[in-house]
């Protein structure tokens, strides 16, 4: 692939737990000569291999902490640390603040604490947070989640692509996504719960975030369970002009 080009390849899109044919939320983001594995939900390192070992990583980056977001990464500290993974230093881990004790606390299992820095080299997220992984520039932006959690834009090429991460509509979205390549947006919910704060997209909602920030192409992951792909879709399509797509597992979209 040429080092300009985005390619995104969809490992999982299931929520909250896995279907037997589509692991949780991770994506396989490479350009700029560089490979991201963006979020580790369960099941996603095993697709991941398909494409890229643990040890030709530049970078991990997750949304926020929950577990349909992040459990792989458990399982991931064991493959860095006492498998056949060789690195000459620790894999960079972007996430939210906390991540690095959420980790120990679910892998220590005596008086001291599980080495986990010595597997990630662990940065902490925050509204506006920039890295570069090869040439591919990483932002981050907070979104409505109800907990901490981050939207990611990544550029290469004067092309770009914005995951949502999960997230409720939110002006912060987008603006963050505005004129992007490509939107990549959760639409986990078919209604919201009259008696409750939404912390994610409908699909109609996905379809009118994707048209606020003009963006060129949406692709609807992360879809609740009562939710079939075409008809998400069909619904996006129907606040949203531009092209609509599923994050099939094994999808790939290259920009």
């Amino acid at each position: 692939m040429a080092d300009d080009l985005l390619r995104l390849t969809v490992l999982g899109s299931a929520t909250p737990y896995p279907r037997a044919d589509n692991p949780c939320s991770g994506y396989l983001l490479e350009g700029g000569g560089a490979r991201v594995w963006v979020d580790a939900g369960s099941g996603t390192l095993g697709p991941l291999q398909r494409h890229a070992g643990l040890g030709e990583l530049d970078a991990i980056w997750i949304s926020h902490l929950h577990a349909d977001h992040t459990a792989d990464l458990l399982t991931a500290y064991y493959g860095l640390l006492y498998a056949d993974v060789r690195r000459p230093a620790p894999l960079p881990l972007y996430g939210p603040p906390g991540i690095a004790d959420r980790l120990a606390g679910f892998l220590t299992n005596g008086p001291d604490r599980s080495p986990v820095e010595a597997a990630f080299e662990v940065h902490e997220l925050y509204d506006g947070h920039r890295a570069r992984a090869g040439a591919l520039d990483l932002t981050s932006g907070a979104v409505s989640h109800g907990m901490p959690a981050f939207a990611l834009r990544a550029e290469s090429g004067g092309r770009s692509l914005v995951y949502s991460g999960d997230t409720a509509p939110c002006s912060a979205l987008t603006r963050f996504a505005e004129d992007c390549t490509l939107l990549l947006c959760e639409a986990d919910s078919s209604a919201h719960p009259a008696d409750a704060e939404p912390v994610h997209h409908t699909p109609g909602e996905a379809g009118d975030t994707a048209r606020a920030a003009r963006a060129g192409r949406l692709v609807l992951t992360h879809l609740g369970r009562d939710l079939e792909p075409a008809e998400a879709v069909s619904r996006a399509a129907a606040r949203y002009s531009g092209p609509v797509e599923h994050a099939a597992p094994g999808a790939v979209f290259t920009l």
